[in-house]
Formats: structure tokens, sequence, C-alpha cells
């Protein structure tokens, strides 16, 4: 009997030992190496050395590009994240409806999402282009415009189209999270409200915004870390030209890296990186998790 009890209790740690295994040698023994060689002296032919304390980290700070570097993440995931939050939304709701097509059009949405995102930076930099992009060319052809436009006249347009990219492939991605919690909500929440004479909006804010908390939660948590690592779509539309003021820290990083073959910076600033995106996910978290339990 006791073999059995503790078969019992051991049985699941067994079960998840392959997954913390791999966990380990694959994302923790990583982010330790990364942590000591953010401490220690790099070459640039990357041999590391000894130890130098906070030597790498104020010599990332102290360079003139990290403040417009660090504004330009800031801007990037807020603008990104929070725009394709409320679109995907916006996207879920009206595929969560009956209506003729609805199977083709959840395909078409999913198109960006599942499309590479160097292809879709490469289409987008082709089609702002002030020579021959085709949204010059389409919008003189409907007559519209009488003469084309620079669509990257200066390096703040640049980083708005950038952003612009960003939100659209990531839309995708919001609308199936949501999706799949609207569709886990029973019908007789809404037939309770509607008898109780609630109209769109209050259905909305008090039986749909709240059940479908969690998968917000999820995919903005999500989100967040995609978006803060993102590096294709900047690197492929600006490289962050002119100067580094279209970079965000990842592109900027990547080129500390390997350009300017200043390791032991770039690897301070995937550090700070790191520490940033854990402090805001998880205040995201415990925010959220008070949320529901307020709504509970």
């Amino acid at each position: 009997m006791n073999t059995i009890l503790v078969r019992h209790k051991w049985e699941p740690y067994v079960w998840l030992l392959p997954s913390i295994l791999l966990m380990t040698v694959f994302v923790v023994f990583p982010i330790g190496i990364v942590f000591k060689l953010a401490f220690s002296e790099i070459s640039k032919a990357g041999i590391v050395g000894g130890f130098v304390g906070f030597a790498n980290f104020k010599e990332a700070i102290s360079d003139p590009v990290f403040g417009t570097v660090m504004l330009n993440t800031g801007i990037w995931v807020i603008s990104v994240v929070g725009l394709s939050t409320l679109l995907g939304f916006i996207v879920a709701m009206v595929l969560n409806q009956e209506f003729r097509g609805r199977k083709i059009a959840r395909s078409i949405v999913v198109f960006p999402w599942a499309t590479s995102l160097v292809i879709q930076a490469s289409i987008w930099n082709y089609i702002i282009k002030f020579e021959y992009g085709n949204l010059n060319n389409i919008l003189l052809n409907l007559g519209i415009i009488k003469q084309a436009i620079n669509w990257r006249a200066t390096y703040q347009i640049e980083f708005m189209w950038e952003c612009g990219v960003g939100i659209f492939v990531t839309i995708p991605f919001v609308t199936f999270c949501v999706l799949s919690g609207l569709q886990s909500i029973d019908a007789a929440y809404y037939e309770a409200a509607t008898v109780d004479g609630a109209n769109f909006w209050q259905r909305l804010f008090h039986v749909t915004i709240p059940l479908v908390r969690p998968s917000l939660t999820v995919s903005t948590v999500l989100n967040i870390i995609y978006v803060f690592n993102s590096f294709p779509i900047i690197y492929t539309i600006t490289k962050g030209a002119p100067a580094h003021k279209t970079d965000t820290l990842i592109t900027y990083l990547y080129m500390l890296a390997f350009y300017d073959q200043r390791k032991g910076p770039a690897t301070a600033l995937s550090v700070i990186g790191f520490v940033i995106l854990c402090i805001v996910a998880g205040l995201y978290m415990m925010v959220s998790m008070k949320k529901e339990g307020e709504d509970a």
C-alpha cells in the first residue's frame, strides 16, 4: 500500500522530468550563460575574459543612442500590442458571428500571421517605395493623388510604417486567441442578459470581456514578449537607420554585437531586456489576476 502511495506521489514529477530537462538545457542554461557574459570582458573575437562587474552595463547605458532606442522600444511595444489587441478583439467579434463565407474569412485573416515576417516586411517595403511602390501607383491610378508621395520622407514616418506592419502581422494571433475564448462562452449568459434588458454595450462590458479576459491575458503577455523581441520587421525595412533612430533594443544590440563588435555591452543590453520583460509581464499578470478575482 505504501509503495502504491509513493508511486502516485512521484509519478507526476516523473512525467514532467523530460520537459524540465529540456527547459533546463535550452532555456535556463543559455540564460545563465548570457548573465555570466554580461559581467565578463568579451573581446571583438568573442573571447571571454575575466569578471568586469557592471562595466558592460555602464558602457551600454552611457551610449547616447541608448535613450532613443529605449523610447523607440516602448513606442513599438505599446503601439503594436495595444492596437493589435483592440483590432484583433473587434475582428474576433465579427468572425464569431454567423455569416456566409465565415470559414474563408477566417482563413484570410490567418495569412499575415502564417507568413514569414521577413517576407511580410519585404512586401511592405516594396509597397511604400517612392519611385515604383504599389501604394503610389494605386493612388495615382485612382486619381486620389496628383503626384507620388514620399512615404519615407522622415525617420519618424518610417518608424510609424514599421509599427503599422507590426500591428498588421500581430492582429491574427490576437484574433484567434480571443475567438477561442468567445466560442467557449455559453449562450445562456447572453440570453439571461438580454432578458434583463441589457443592450449590446452592456453585454459586451459585463459578459463578453470578463469571460474572455483569460484569453486576452494570455495573448497580451505572449504578445508583449513576442513584439519586444521582434527583429525581422525593423531590420528588413530600415536596419535602424538613420543613426539608430528607428532601432529597438533587439535590433540595436544585434548591430552593436555583430557590426560594431561591442559584444560586452550588447550582452548587457540583452540582460536589461530580459529583466524589463520579466517585470512588465509579471506586473500585467498580477493586475489581470487581481481583476479576475474582483470580477469573480
